[in-house]
């Protein structure tokens, strides 16, 4: 319970920055001048919080554009060498807690604003039901909502020809999300992300089935250890700050000061991770994306979070689960746990060698350098190879 405190109060201390600059704020701030806070609050145990971080203005509320201002799908599969036709015959499933009730009409402003093929519920491509695959839905929360919306338009700036099924459980709770990803298992998906985490915990079997690539956000503050990210049988995902550079690759990444790292001791090690994480039980991360806010997505939301609709500009690595969810989706190497693909083949990955988030006992934990490290995992997407 401790590190969802110190989130609060990271949180509460990006706010009290962001008023105190109110006279040099404008509502589209600058990416080297973007404040950021958590969308959902923190979780007691047994439960977990969204992990989406959206940039606010002077005012401490949603910072709201007229027009996209964050990255577009045409960044994501640029930076990660990714087709935007891949992925056609498969789903990629979004589990959440609650209800966004503007979910399906948001993603066609996202989809249309970027000339990506509609994806809808009438056509089929878009499936939205509740936890045990009912049409009855639950309650609507508005920080969940606009973590829903995230999620779906990381799936969509990844793989615009993919599927999606979005799951709602009927609360944030481990049971009824768990539920969730069980239903969403038996649906014939490719891959489940899982934008959230609480404590860290010890196994669970609704996040363990071979064959899916189910993924789980590392975490927003910084080094620690998260479920479901920190199961065995999980793929965590870290984060990275993701900027154009006049290199070769056209882009260049750090690690994320807020991602997640560190071992779990409730958990114990997979056998596709090698001795390099000095860890005892599960390493987190695996893998990662884009998810500092200062470099963040595009995302259209019109459930008045805040009081506030439009485009906005989230991180998290809310943002970098439904990324790499939607990789494996393109990759196809699903076989026993897909991670152990990315582990055999991580020569296929971009590797993240600067940037921290924070201080811890060993190194690696939480210093991104060559090979694997904690808050970066082996590496981000170089096209679908090691997925």
């Amino acid at each position: 319970m401790k590190r969802f405190a110190l989130t609060a109060a990271v949180g509460t201390t990006v706010l009290v920055a962001a008023l105190s600059t109110a006279a040099s704020a404008t509502a589209t701030p600058s990416a080297s001048a973007r404040h950021s806070q958590r969308v959902c609050t923190a979780a007691p145990v047994g439960y977990a919080a969204c992990n989406a971080r959206v940039v606010v203005d002077s005012t401490g509320k949603p910072a709201v554009t007229g027009t996209p201002s964050g990255k577009s799908p045409a960044d994501i599969q640029s930076a990660y060498k990714l087709s935007p036709t891949a992925g056609a015959a498969t789903t990629v499933a979004i589990v959440d807690a609650y209800n966004d009730p503007t979910a399906a009409a948001d993603l066609g402003v996202y989809r249309t604003q970027f000339g990506l093929p509609a994806c809808t519920t009438a056509s089929g491509c878009l499936r939205i039901v509740n936890q045990s695959g009912g049409s009855s839905l639950p309650r609507t929360n508005a920080g969940w909502a606009t973590e829903i919306s995230l999620d779906l338009d990381m799936v969509s700036a990844s793989c615009p020809a993919c599927k999606i099924l979005l799951v709602e459980a009927n609360s944030a709770s481990f049971a009824n999300l768990g539920a969730a990803v069980d239903y969403a298992a038996t649906q014939g998906v490719a891959a489940i992300s899982n934008s959230y985490g609480g404590s860290d915990s010890g196994p669970n079997s609704a996040y363990n089935h071979p064959g899916i690539a189910i993924t789980a956000s590392s975490g927003d503050a910084g080094y620690g250890v998260e479920s479901p990210a920190s199961f065995s049988t999980v793929i965590a995902v870290g984060g990275t700050s993701l900027t154009k550079a006049a290199n070769t690759r056209g882009w260049t990444e750090t690690a994320w000061s807020g991602a997640g790292s560190g071992c779990s001791t409730l958990n114990p090690k997979p056998s596709f991770q090698t001795t390099v994480t000095q860890c005892s039980g599960k390493a987190i991360a695996d893998v990662s994306a884009v998810a500092d806010p200062q470099t963040g997505v595009s995302v259209y939301d019109s459930t008045n979070y805040q009081g506030r609709s439009g485009w906005q500009v989230y991180g998290g690595t809310s943002a970098s689960s439904p990324i790499i969810a939607s990789v494996y989706a393109m990759g196809g190497n699903l076989s026993g746990y897909p991670a152990a693909h990315t582990w055999a083949t991580s020569s296929g990955l971009f590797d993240v060698t600067s940037g921290s988030n924070g201080s811890c006992p060993t190194a690696v934990w939480c210093t991104a350098g060559t090979g694997w490290d904690g808050p970066t995992g082996l590496g981000t997407p170089n096209g679908t190879t090691s997925f």
